[in-house]
């Protein structure tokens, strides 16, 4: 091991008073509890569309150690129409793939999907404390949309008829703030779930984790790494992640038999990193940064929504580690739920459009629960009969490739709200595209306007949307019906015409579909309409679009 080094510094942040002067009660729109990623990715959401939110977190600044450190290429769409992408780039490591290894044999390696067509890699490994501060960075430079108040801990929530009132405390004083909503982003020991006596439901795992996170200069690419029953720790499971500055995270799985508290003891970490290092030919000096121990949850609320208190991220579901969905889920839930209460609170939709951020969301809960059960169950298997069938797996997986994806970690990945009540289908018409729910492929396009050709890629039609609903209609020629585009002025909407040619037609914003892919891509043929949400997942498509079905489908989510 060598000298000390600290990548995660503890920068306390100014405190600020917040409460005005003479007031024991202060009233907000949005009231935010939380400043993790989720709590800062829905305050940003919410700017986007111009609308304030006080965000509150307990402690002094962002959090130390090692929590979260993978995000997904959806996550970093999200990310990029927040504004705070650059840092998550060029802080982060890249990756694509791994290789999984049964005691000294390779059995897996895996790759996950990557073409020319996307400019954000699958994934980025970053730890939570990088994540936090670039998502506060982004935050900062719109202090009129967003107040942070620090050291402001919530002791108590009041639920109304027309919001909710919470008592928070701080250095100094004591103070009430009314809000008409209330987003709960306050992590896995949520207090807000607490004070309303709401319990997360599912399974928690008996098999713990010992988490360490080391200081190692090595050469070694960025890649998942996973050893089963390896020499250096026989009996266990071992994940090792690369990340930036030179920083290691290896998670080791515990016997049944040996104590939590004494494991994470440096004289019992370190023989055990020792031996894992010398088996992978790493031997350069080390030391260890960080050390916690970890047992896996697959828990969930049933609803999202309570009233005027909306639930994200953790406070909302507990996902296991396996396939890195834990931030990224309550990233989603961030994106999913900041347009919605944007609409709701400027007036242009009703209440109940954020019931259908808690059915979107629970489902994609269970979605995330599910594949995160199977990798539980095989990274650490609750009971013999799962033991022994992975024992098998493994035995077999390194000469019979057909059993290999028994181990695939099933990494996250975008989730379609396949049955949501928004969606507006025309069955049996699109054998190909995106259908209503999925979020949008990515393709290189070419943004016109009035004929000429911008310097622009454009990956994510989202990237387009700019918060807004839009709809792409797709035309041999750039032009688009006067009847569409007479949409504009009277619903939140713009259209766009995406032209197998560069021509485009008068004041009509559009892109061409410069390598001829995103036609086949949709599935589409000139008159086709493709209506998307602000988040980017589909609405609703037709073969041949009509104003009324346009206009009826937006009627559905904002009237």
């Amino acid at each position: 091991m060598s000298d000390a080094f600290h990548p995660y510094p503890h920068v306390p942040k100014v405190y600020p008073p917040g409460k005005p002067a003479g007031a024991s009660t202060q009233h907000v729109p949005v009231l935010i509890v939380g400043g993790g990623p989720v709590g800062l990715a829905t305050a940003l959401g919410l700017a986007r569309h111009g609308v304030r939110s006080v965000l509150i977190e307990a402690d002094d600044g962002v959090c130390t150690g090692s929590r979260a450190i993978c995000i997904s290429r959806r996550s970093l769409e999200i990310i990029e129409r927040l504004g705070a992408l650059d840092g998550f780039l060029a802080k982060g490591l890249p990756w694509a793939g791994g290789r999984s290894f049964y005691r000294e044999e390779e059995v897996l390696h895996f790759t996950m999907p990557q073409d020319a067509n996307q400019k954000l890699p699958p994934m980025v490994n970053l730890a939570q404390y990088h994540i936090e501060q670039f998502l506060l960075d982004a935050a900062e430079r719109q202090p009129e949309l967003i107040d942070i108040r620090w050291q402001t801990r919530v002791t108590g929530v009041e639920q109304r008829e027309d919001g909710a009132t919470v008592t928070v405390a701080t250095p100094d004083d004591t103070y009430k703030i009314e809000t008409d909503w209330l987003v709960a982003a306050d992590g896995g020991r949520s207090v807000v779930r607490e004070a309303l006596g709401l319990k997360l439901q599912g399974t928690s795992y008996e098999g713990r984790y010992v988490i360490v996170d080391i200081h190692l200069k090595s050469s070694r690419p960025t890649e998942r790494l996973a050893y089963f029953d390896p020499p250096s720790n026989p009996g266990s499971t071992v994940l090792v992640h690369k990340q930036p500055d030179d920083i290691w995270r290896i998670d080791y799985q515990l016997r049944d038999d040996e104590d939590g508290q004494a494991a994470v003891l440096l004289e019992n970490v370190a023989p055990r990193v020792e031996s894992l290092l010398a088996m992978m030919g790493e031997t350069a000096p080390w030391h260890p940064v960080w050390i916690t121990i970890y047992k896996a949850n697959a828990l969930t609320l049933e609803k999202y929504r309570h009233g005027p208190v909306l639930f994200a991220g953790d406070a909302a579901h507990l996902v296991p580690i396996f396939g890195v969905r834990g931030a990224n889920s309550g990233i989603d839930d961030a994106d999913n739920l900041a347009w919605k209460l944007a609409y709701v609170v400027k007036g242009q939709a009703p209440h109940g459009l954020l019931d259908s951020y808690s059915d979107e969301r629970v489902f994609a809960a269970h979605e995330n629960l599910r594949h995160g059960t199977k990798s539980t169950e095989f990274m650490a298997p609750p009971t013999f009969a799962f033991e022994l069938m992975r024992t098998a797996v493994l035995g077999l997986a390194g000469k019979h490739a057909q059993v290999r994806s028994l181990i695939n970690p099933r990494q996250t990945s975008a989730i379609a709200y396949a049955q949501s009540p928004l969606n507006v289908a025309e069955p049996g018409v699109f054998v190909a595209g995106p259908a209503p729910g999925t979020v949008l492929p990515e393709c290189p396009l070419t943004l016109l306007h009035n004929g000429a050709q911008k310097a622009a890629y454009i990956t994510d039609v989202t990237n387009l949307a700019q918060g807004r609903f839009t709809g792409l209609y797709f035309s041999d020629d750039g032009k688009v019906p006067p009847e569409l585009l007479a949409l504009e002025h009277v619903l939140p909407l713009m259209v766009m015409a995406v032209s197998r040619t560069p021509a485009q037609a008068g004041d009509v914003a559009g892109v061409w579909d410069h390598t001829a892919q995103v036609f086949p891509l949709f599935g589409a043929q000139p008159g086709s309409f493709y209506l998307v949400r602000p988040d980017g997942h589909v609405l609703g498509r037709w073969r041949e679009a009509r104003v009324t079905l346009v206009a009826d489908a937006l009627a559905k989510v904002l009237h």
